[in-house]
């Protein structure tokens, strides 16, 4: 099985167990009866998922962040500002999640166990990192690490905000957004400002 093929059994797999996840949770017994219900047998889903539920929910994230670029297809990032391209990708990951809220909910309690938060911490960076890319960022030096270590701490804050988001257009999420990229970009200007005085 090519890597490709794996890819794309995950996520026949994924969208099979999403619908149900908020009534039984996340669970191996469900991710087996997802894999027999997509096609495959059962122990297919031990193939693509070795790692059992934590590559299952690395999987979810993985999902969520191509279903994330793949809604940006049609977005000239070149037309927008850097706070707006930031801004445009992580709505369209939260609107693409937003069906699977409670997946997303049960999903962050699973990574807070101590064990897991070393991963958790890789996959939220992996998310950064594509929007950032898809942005156009090519710094290689330590702003690349700077501004990706920022996005990640905006994608987590922001996403506990959008769980608890009962508005009908998630206007709560984007004033949220809004204001901590905001407070990073000002954050970014003394910075660079402190960095000058000290040259």
């Amino acid at each position: 099985m090519n890597k490709n093929d794996s890819v794309e059994i995950r996520d026949q797999i994924l969208r099979q167990v999403l619908p149900d996840v908020a009534f039984d949770g996340w669970n191996w017994s469900a991710v087996e009866l997802a894999a027999r219900q997509a096609g495959y047998d059962a122990g297919v889903a031990s193939q693509v998922f070795p790692g059992k539920m934590k590559d299952v929910l690395d999987g979810f994230a993985d999902l969520a962040d191509r279903e994330m670029l793949q809604a940006l297809e049609g977005v000239d990032p070149n037309d927008l500002r850097i706070r707006e391209r930031v801004r445009t990708a992580l709505m369209a990951r939260f609107e693409w999640l937003l069906p699977h809220r409670e997946a997303l909910r049960l999903s962050s309690q699973f990574w807070l166990a101590p064990t897991r938060k070393p991963r958790a911490v890789k996959i939220v960076w992996r998310s950064a990192d594509r929007i950032w890319d898809w942005a156009g960022d090519t710094a290689k030096d330590y702003n690349r690490y700077t501004k990706r270590g920022l996005l990640s701490g905006i994608l987590v804050s922001t996403m506990l905000v959008f769980l608890n988001d009962e508005s009908e257009t998630l206007d709560n999420t984007k004033a949220f957004l809004d204001r901590r990229i905001e407070n990073v970009m000002q954050l970014g200007k003394v910075l660079h400002s402190c960095k000058r005085a000290s040259s």
